[in-house]
């Protein structure tokens, strides 16, 4: 069994005591007397056997034993002032940082903050594009979206959305130089968001690897290859989820009905404490309920057709969907 921790009010005392190093402003900010603060350190030094203060004048300095005590005290109120406020945080109004894939956060988040607003009025979004698995365990964020193969640890998470990967390309650079067949991919700019690797997938599944490519561009990620698409620079490969407004604005059109699946997927990434927290509820709610209307829409439409979603042979892809 364990022991028996000392009273709370004691040890209220001492870390506030040793914060200010003074017994008036532990008192001070306790609201309670000099005389309280002292006798509730007295107290807790005899249930502990040890001294945790060598007083001077007015002021007053941890002994050894009190600088060992002190850290795992702090860090227990720390985490029980987090947890209240947590629990006490409105569901519909207050701050929610948001840590997203740059991708998904500019081409498929960006969109629908209306919608967002238009239920959440009173919760405030600080967004910020990134995939960096730190983000997870950062004090200042409260929910990531990234892409993932799902393995990071000691967190809560969901899987979000999959994805599959298919050629796009603005429709006046299609209509300038046509793309009637994957060989006539030859005539145009590759642009790529990985080192290659998707392309290169793709091309397999399309039986293509041995067609000549000239020019081609490495943009970095994903959001910046299927923007230059947009400005007709070449043709890249636009995902199931990023590119589907594109691809239904016009934007972009996707020439062929072939498309491969990503090795990696769309999470919903937290620490397990924030998953508990309303109005981080409330907006993976949001999160889940936004997909489910996309998925019954039919996705990525070129020229009349739509992507197609029969089953294909599980191709692996190593992608850079959310590389930062």
């Amino acid at each position: 069994m364990a022991k028996r921790l000392p009273p709370l009010n004691p040890l209220r005392a001492f870390e506030a005591t040793a914060r200010h190093g003074s017994l008036t402003k532990a008192a001070s900010e306790l609201n309670v007397t000099h005389g309280a603060v002292s006798h509730q350190i007295k107290a807790l030094e005899q249930s502990l056997g040890v001294k945790l203060f060598e007083r001077s004048g007015q002021r007053v300095k941890l002994t050894p034993h009190g600088a060992e005590l002190l850290p795992a005290v702090s860090t227990a109120f720390d985490g029980i002032a987090a947890a209240t406020q947590r629990l006490t945080r409105p569901a519909s109004s207050g701050a929610l940082s948001v840590s997203c894939v740059p991708a998904l956060l500019l081409l498929w988040m960006t969109p629908r903050l209306g919608s967002f607003t238009a239920q959440y009025p009173d919760i405030q979004l600080t967004l910020i594009p990134s995939n960096d698995p730190r983000d997870i365990r950062a004090p200042q964020i409260d929910v990531c979206v990234h892409y993932g193969n799902g393995g990071w640890t000691d967190c809560w998470m969901r899987k979000w959305s999959g994805l599959e990967l298919f050629p796009v390309v603005s429709p006046t650079l299609i209509n300038n130089r046509p793309v009637r067949s994957v060989r006539d991919l030859a005539d145009h700019v590759f642009l790529h968001g990985d080192d290659g690797r998707e392309w290169h997938t793709w091309l397999a599944a399309a039986d293509a690897l041995d067609l000549e490519r000239g020019r081609r561009h490495h943009l970095g990620d994903a959001r910046m290859a299927v923007e230059a698409a947009v400005h007709g620079h070449g043709v890249a490969l636009g995902d199931s989820v990023t590119a589907s407004a594109l691809l239904a604005r016009g934007m972009l059109v996707a020439p062929f009905s072939l498309s491969v699946p990503a090795v990696d997927d769309f999470y919903v990434v937290c620490r397990n404490e924030m998953r508990t927290a309303p109005i981080v509820q409330v907006f993976i709610d949001w999160l889940f309920a936004e997909k489910e209307q996309d998925d019954g829409r039919a996705h990525a439409p070129a020229g009349g057709r739509a992507v197609s979603r029969r089953k294909r042979p599980k191709l692996r892809v190593v992608g850079a969907r959310g590389t930062p």
